[in-house]
């Protein structure tokens, strides 16, 4: 159901796959045109492998080094070039000579190192002077003063290989072995156990969520570098899931510990502070927790990691943590003594549908100084943060008010009372997905806008607060950074202005933003739509509609400038329209808003993506509305077989990739958020019945491939199979493809399936022909 981060995340829902089978009687209106692999290669140009690096100094994202230098990756038709800017006078020069590093990388056995693609993964400066770098999974400590040499870093201190949490002071690294704890020096190497009673399904740390499962260490350092906080996970009474390889001779069978809603025993976690220095382990005097997250299903929500609902103190004394209830109702504030292992409770927020802490991160704040709490909340149904008073827990006043949103505060700064957050929806006539940065006192009054462009604003401040790089875009105006001074906006340097002379002479052409009406006639939504680059108005286009329904985000994965959206370009440019519509029940908009399909997650948006494509049809003549298709993958997967049996007079084709047609049948706490627990009524029936595909899948009329991944260990196949075992029982012709050893992301079967998806829209929806067997490249960043 989740999307894949990082750049997979923008482009994961491309990851497809279908069978192209002749049009039937009954299916969409035939032109009759003959594609040719010409026409393919013309699509082919406008997918993310071929128009991002036609695009020039788009910096995204900067890494501060220091409070006055960061580094960055520029980009120009001679290809990468690293960058460091000093704040003070916003002079760039080199990071470091590339030649050199490449050549470096290269004796050190990094065979792949070119000086104008290096791939730098993360920088730093290592205590002995020497430069930390990360490329291609590996880290090497390089001497780049003199001649240039660089050295394997695991190679200078033998250790193990499982992955490590660095602490603050860089000096030693914690990491799970055999279910417990341990930790290393990162100096030389040696290996300290700090727990001893960890056994299989109870363990220390361990990265279990059930659709996730990795070998990550889930913890957060004391900011003194002496104390961990974590949990020992019990998962001993939880049901396991099971898939199976192909390969010749016998199968190989994984297992993992995987509950599902409604189970009686769900993972719990037993809350524990571990003194370092002492190898003592304090157990928190509380019952066990559930294993859930203010911000989104699983204790460890963003990218890099990390335990996002626990804040030490600076001292390291205290620690502040966020209890969330088994289905996402019911919030608990508590402080634990790291000492003695004492817990108060502080204070609560109740809910009647969901709790969320913001979007991309957690927004609470624990400030010890002042006795004081900074609370998310959207009881006024937008998010604005609150002062909390930690003796009596009593609420002291908002700090921000009004509509729109706070998705995420970046800095708190104790001293100076002063807060910094991204937001959305602030400033009337903007559109309400493009974020702003503002700064507003603990003490209220109003906040103060520090990114006035009327844009997406992508936001990285300094350590210190005193500065921030931001890179602000539309979809159709291109990226340019700046250096801003955090106390009051003002440009202070350029970094960079995107240029993209290179890809307008490829005939690229950015979406056109739409605006329609929701399901009630009333509310906004907001789409993008892509035509192709050879548009004839007096010709009549099929329709398909990409959807990802949430609720945890939408259809559209930015309002920002990005070259390619997934593969929407490249399908338009084959004869379609294609639109991308972010409907109620997605997130960044006002609460009711996300909460209109709560209970009910059959819906999928789908009324609003129908409401929507009749709208855009009747306002533009060349739309065909009798010939609508609809994709997506995993939640859109669900969605997309959902449209096909819910609404199959209106969805003529539909390609359902991976999708979660039955959360019965997925992980407990995606559909425990969403839906609520599961009950069962007296005549059998359940109040999850309103969400199954298998239920409603009698009613299909039109094409429908279902695909799926043989060992997805996310979205199990068993959601697929559910809904062919309702087809064949219904008497229904479908499609399927099943592909052997893949997750719930392609991998290497990446281009082979999105050319077959094109075959299917093309073949069942145009009623073209597609040319035969068309070779789509291999993906680079697989």
């Amino acid at each position: 159901m989740r999307s894949i981060i990082g750049t997979s995340r923008l482009y994961g829902a491309l990851v497809c796959g279908l069978l192209t089978l002749a049009a039937s009687p009954g299916s969409a209106k035939a032109e009759g045109r003959t594609l040719t692999a010409q026409d393919y290669a013309q699509a082919e140009r406008f997918m993310p492998y071929n128009t991002m690096p036609l695009v020039d100094h788009a910096v995204h994202v900067v890494h501060w080094l220091d409070g006055t230098h960061f580094w960055y990756l520029d980009h120009d038709a001679s290809g990468d070039h690293y960058l460091r800017m000093d704040a003070t006078s916003g002079k760039a020069s080199p990071l470091f000579d590339q030649a050199k590093l490449a050549a470096a990388l290269d004796h050190a056995g990094d065979k792949s190192a070119k000086a104008d693609k290096l791939g730098i993964a993360d920088y730093r400066v290592a205590a002995d002077g020497r430069d930390d770098i990360e490329v291609h999974g590996k880290h090497y400590l390089c001497d780049l003063k003199g001649a240039g040499e660089c050295v394997d870093r695991n190679t200078l201190v033998k250790t193990g290989k499982e992955p490590g949490v660095l602490s603050p002071d860089r000096k030693q690294e914690a990491f799970i072995r055999n279910w417990n704890l341990w930790v290393r020096d990162v100096a030389t190497g040696k290996e300290t156990r700090l727990t001893t009673d960890g056994v299989e399904n109870f363990g220390y740390a361990t990265d279990n969520a059930g659709w996730k499962h990795t070998d990550n260490a889930i913890l957060e350092w004391s900011p003194d570098s002496k104390r961990i906080a974590t949990f020992q996970q019990d998962q001993r009474q939880d049901g396991d899931m099971y898939v199976v390889t192909t390969q010749v001779g016998h199968p190989q069978l994984q297992s993992w510990k995987y509950p599902l809603p409604g189970d009686e025993h769900v993972t719990l976690i037993q809350r524990v502070i571990i003194d370092v220095p002492a190898h003592r382990v304090v157990r928190l005097k509380m019952p066990p927790d559930q294993h859930r997250s203010s911000l989104c299903d699983d204790v460890s929500c963003g990218e890099d990691g990390g335990w996002d609902d626990v804040k030490w103190a600076p001292d390291g004394n205290t620690l502040a943590f966020v209890s969330t209830s088994r289905n996402h109702q019911h919030e608990t504030f508590r402080i634990a003594d790291a000492n003695t292992g004492e817990v108060r409770t502080v204070f609560h927020e109740d809910v009647p549908t969901y709790y969320e802490s913001g979007n991309g991160a957690v927004n609470w704040r624990y400030l010890p100084a002042s006795h004081e709490a900074i609370w998310f909340s959207e009881r006024n149904n937008w998010g604005n943060l609150y002062l909390y008073d930690l003796g009596n827990g009593k609420l002291k006043h908002a700090i921000t008010t009004g509509d729109g949103n706070v998705t995420e505060v970046l800095k708190v700064d104790a001293k100076t009372r002063t807060v910094w957050f991204r937001g959305v929806g602030r400033t009337p006539g903007v559109n309400p997905y493009y974020q702003q940065l503002w700064k507003v006192s603990l003490d209220g009054g109003e906040p103060v806008l520090l990114t006035p462009e009327p844009a997406d604003h992508t936001i990285t401040l300094s350590d210190d607060g005193k500065y921030f790089v931001d890179s602000y875009s539309t979809t159709t105006t291109t990226p340019v950074t700046v250096l801003r001074d955090a106390s009051d906006g003002r440009t202070l340097a350029t970094v960079a202005k995107a240029d993209i002379k290179r890809l307008l002479a490829t005939g690229w052409q950015p979406p056109e933003q739409v605006v329609v009406k929701a399901r009630d006639g009333k509310t906004d939504l907001y789409g993008l739509m892509f035509k192709p680059t050879h548009f004839d108005p007096q010709r009549k286009y099929p329709i398909v509609d990409y959807i990802y329904p949430g609720p945890q985000t939408g259809s559209v994965a930015t309002f920002g400038f990005t070259p390619s959206h997934y593969d929407n370009q490249s399908l338009a440019e084959l004869g379609f329209i294609v639109v991308a519509i972010d409907g109620m029940g997605t997130p960044w908009r006002s609460k009711s808003f996300h909460d209109a399909w709560y209970g009910h997650m059959g819906d999928n948006t789908l009324p609003d993506q129908v409401a929507a494509i009749k709208q855009l049809a009747q306002r533009y003549p060349w739309i065909d509305l009798d010939r609508a298709g609809i994709w997506g993958h995993s939640g859109g997967g669900d969605a997309t077989a959902d449209a096909m049996f819910r609404y199959p007079d209106f969805f003529k084709v539909g390609w359902s990739e991976s999708g979660n047609h039955d959360n019965r049948d997925y992980e407990d706490d995606w559909a425990e958020k969403w839906q609520g627990l599961l009950e069962t009524h007296k005549d059998g029936s359940t109040n999850y019945d309103n969400q199954s595909n298998p239920l409603i899948a009698k009613d299909l009329k039109g094409k429908l491939m279902l695909v799926h991944g043989s060992i997805d260990d996310n979205v199990p196949p068993y959601n697929t199979l559910l809904v062919v075992d309702a087809l064949i029982k219904a008497n229904k012709d479908f499609d399927m493809l099943l592909l052997p050893n893949e997750h719930h992301g392609y991998a290497d079967d990446t281009p082979y399936i999105t050319r077959r998806r094109w075959d299917y829209f093309v073949r069942n929806l145009a009623g073209d022909t597609p040319p035969k067997e068309y070779a789509l490249k291999p993906w680079p960043w697989r």
